[in-house]
């Protein structure tokens, strides 16, 4: 059996030295920086989605309970809302939103959901709410 020779002993291959590569990563933050502040808003604007797609839940939760019980309940629980963990109060939690029922009759009900995370850092909390004809409005902007 032949011993085998080392095909790249004397070969180089072409590749990028640690000085290019660390100008790019460079050029790639700065860039980022520049685009940070435009993006914030549309940030702040995905994230209450989910307050609205949670409300039109409790929405359509309310309106079956209404239906089975001639009332609008005033208890998240028991119209059967299940939310996902806070992400201020829980380790892992995902929800950005407290969903609450804050205001319950016979006639109509109005939920209600506000942030738990300042989304923009200027202090205020973004909240939204829907009442028993669906109408959605953003009662503080964040």
């Amino acid at each position: 059996m032949k011993p085998r020779l080392n095909v790249f002993k004397h070969k180089t291959l072409p590749a990028f030295t640690l000085t290019e590569l660390l100008i790019v990563l460079v050029i790639v933050g700065i860039l980022i920086l520049l685009a940070l502040p435009v993006l914030m808003p549309l940030i702040s604007r995905t994230r209450s989605l989910e307050a609205k797609q949670a409300l039109k839940h409790v929405y359509t939760l309310e309106k079956t309970y209404f239906y089975e019980h001639a009332k609008y309940s005033s208890s998240v629980e028991a119209i059967g809302f299940e939310s996902e963990k806070l992400s201020t109060e829980v380790e892992g939690g995902k929800a950005n939103y407290r969903i609450e029922i804050v205001d319950a009759s016979v006639n109509g009900f109005t939920a209600r959901a506000t942030a738990v995370v300042d989304f923009d850092g200027d202090g205020q909390m973004n909240v939204w709410e829907m009442d028993n004809n669906q109408n959605l409005r953003e009662v503080t902007p964040d």
